[in-house]
C-alpha cells in the first residue's frame, strides 16, 4: 500500500471517529439547571407538574407565571435541549 493511501485512509478512520463522538455529545440529555421563566437557578423545593413532567423554577412566582402560558415555556425548555424529569407517578416502565 502507498504511504499516500495509508495517510488517506487513516484521515477518513480519524474522522468517523470525530464524528461519532460529536454525535454522541449532541444527543446527550441535557438536565434542567435553570428557571424557564426568569433564567435563574433552580430551586428543586419549588416546581409544578405538567403533563407528567416536572418543571423546577426559581422561585414561587415563576410558577403562577408558567402556569399562564405553560406551552410558551415547554416550548423554550425543548428548544434548549432540556429534557424534564418524570413527575412521580408518571414514571415509565
Amino acid at each position: 500500500m502507498h504511504k499516500s493511501t495509508r495517510i488517506i485512509l487513516t484521515l477518513i478512520v480519524l474522522s468517523a471517529f470525530a464524528l461519532a463522538s460529536i454525535s454522541v455529545a449532541l444527543a446527550s440529555d441535557t438536565k434542567q439547571e435553570k428557571c424557564p421563566v426568569r433564567g435563574g437557578t433552580i430551586n428543586k423545593d419549588v416546581y409544578t407538574d405538567y403533563q407528567g413532567k416536572r418543571i423546577y423554577f426559581c422561585c414561587p412566582p415563576c410558577i403562577a407565571n408558567f402556569k399562564k402560558d405553560p406551552e410558551k415555556y415547554m416550548k423554550k425548555l425543548e428548544e434548549e435541549g432540556i429534557v424534564l424529569e418524570e413527575a412521580p407517578g408518571n414514571k415509565k416502565n
